[in-house]
């Protein structure tokens, strides 16, 4: 399996943690500790788990925790007016806040890669509407944060 394949299972995986741990309220620790033991790399009743890197996983949901105080104003304001991420279903907000941690504290990350690959995470779990609106979400925030970049590119 390719860096690129264990990367997207990572980002798939963290959003799911980061799902859960908002449903379910789980800590941190625990969330990552059970991704790492029973999910990632596992097959559970009949589907597997692709391994992930493990570092990348952790990575992401440990800077969306950590960040959320910035990450979240910055998702509010990027969606569309009247409409604050509050609001907004669980899964898609696990997915806007991974990406946003990546856009801005993963340089070495190309944005039309993280916008690429969390829209196709957002197409496993949401609806062809709903999806795009990550896009939109994403790139809107890509544009103002990393605008030498996206030119760049």
């Amino acid at each position: 399996m390719s860096r690129a394949q264990k990367r997207s299972a990572a980002r798939l995986a963290s959003v799911q943690a980061l799902y859960q741990m908002d449903i379910r309220g789980s800590s941190v620790v625990e969330v990552l500790a059970e991704f790492e033991s029973h999910w990632i790399g596992q097959e559970i009743e009949g589907v597997e788990y692709s391994p992930a890197e493990e570092g990348f996983f952790r990575d992401i949901v440990g800077g969306v925790v950590r960040e959320q105080r910035t990450i979240d104003p910055k998702v509010d304001q990027a969606l569309a007016d009247g409409w604050p991420l509050k609001r907004v279903d669980a899964i898609m907000r696990a997915i806007m806040r991974a990406g946003v941690y990546e856009l801005s504290h993963r340089r070495d990350i190309p944005p039309k890669v993280t916008i690429s690959e969390y829209v196709n995470v957002a197409h496993a779990f949401l609806d062809r509407d709903e999806a795009g609106m990550v896009n939109a979400v994403l790139d809107k925030i890509a544009k103002a944060e990393r605008s030498d970049h996206l030119q760049a590119s």
